[in-house]
């Protein structure tokens, strides 16, 4: 069983400590590790992951994030896993792991994090046969974030009647560096959203195993401020002030729900407050654009 390493990067740090991991670690060595830059070319990590496997002369083909922390005996378990797998498996998952503190409960941004460790078919640390990868043509280049592109794959690449197995590996992910509108800039994601649902249908976040978002709840939200300022401006006084009232209270709804599994400090406080009313309309506008951009594709 001979296999390669994709590795897609945008320079991050960690990514030395990644490639000493896997030069330095036991267990067989790999028919070569890919790394491609997309640091210049911010095509994306599908586009990047693309290059990687098409390029690859391995039977199977681990993709790892650059920002990832491997078990010194990585290699040993990826071939553990991998070994002897029947012909319909197509790709085997790491288990993944986010560490948080210890001595507080997380912030929103690291529950997001966390959010990975319970995900199905990330590639964070990834193996997938390189027959499925060409019989399914590899990841949609139409996926410009590291979002949705691989769950997407995972379910062409079921649809062919390959299986996807979890392994005993494990790998850490280290909870991602946040600024103070990290879940503002995060809504892009709706625009992919918009995007799936038209490769996979409208049950699509189902097929995946995800739960229903907040998009509706950001709808009525961002539909209430907006309709109480054209009431505004239209004189009407009375109903405007309604309908504020009830963007006020939903905007306070959101974030109260997010600030109470929090550590409830005063900067924690004061970024939940100022994201619960930047997160509505930026997750409209985003999907509004996802929808205008994307309307011509057909499963």
């Amino acid at each position: 069983m001979k296999y390669s390493v994709v590795i897609p990067t945008v320079g991050r740090p960690n990514l030395d400590v990644l490639l000493k991991a896997l030069v330095e670690g036991e267990g067989p060595e790999p028919c070569e590790i890919l790394v491609v830059d997309d640091s210049e070319t911010g095509l994306g990590p599908a586009a990047a992951r693309n290059t990687g496997w098409r390029e690859a002369r391995g039977d199977w083909v681990a993709f790892l994030d650059d920002d990832v922390v491997l078990a010194p005996d990585w290699k040993a378990r990826l071939c553990a896993d991998l070994e002897d797998l029947p012909d319909d498996v197509g790709a085997s998952q790491a288990r993944i792991v986010v560490p948080l503190p210890g001595d507080r409960k997380p912030t929103d941004a690291e529950r997001g994090t966390a959010g990975l460790a319970t995900a199905r078919w990330i590639t964070a640390d990834m193996a997938y046969r390189r027959e499925a990868l060409a019989r399914s043509g590899g990841f949609d280049e139409r996926f410009r974030r590291a979002y949705r592109e691989d769950a997407e794959l995972a379910l062409r690449v079921q649809d062919l009647g390959y299986r996807i197995v979890q392994g005993d590996r494990v790998t850490t992910h280290p909870v991602k560096p946040a600024t103070f509108l990290t879940s503002v800039q995060q809504q892009r994601g709706n625009a992919d959203d918009a995007l799936m649902r038209r490769l996979v249908g409208p049950r699509w976040r189902a097929r995946i195993g995800g739960q229903r978002g907040w998009f509706r709840s950001h709808v009525a939200t961002t539909a209430a401020g907006v309709l109480s300022v054209l009431c505004g401006l239209a004189g009407r006084r009375r109903l405007g002030g309604a309908l504020a009232a009830v963007w006020v209270g939903r905007t306070a709804w959101f974030a109260v729900v997010r600030i109470a599994p929090g550590p409830k400090t005063w900067e924690e406080i004061v970024r939940m407050v100022v994201t619960s009313a930047l997160i509505p309309p930026a997750a409209c506008l985003h999907r509004v654009l996802g929808e205008v951009r994307y309307r011509r594709v057909r499963s």
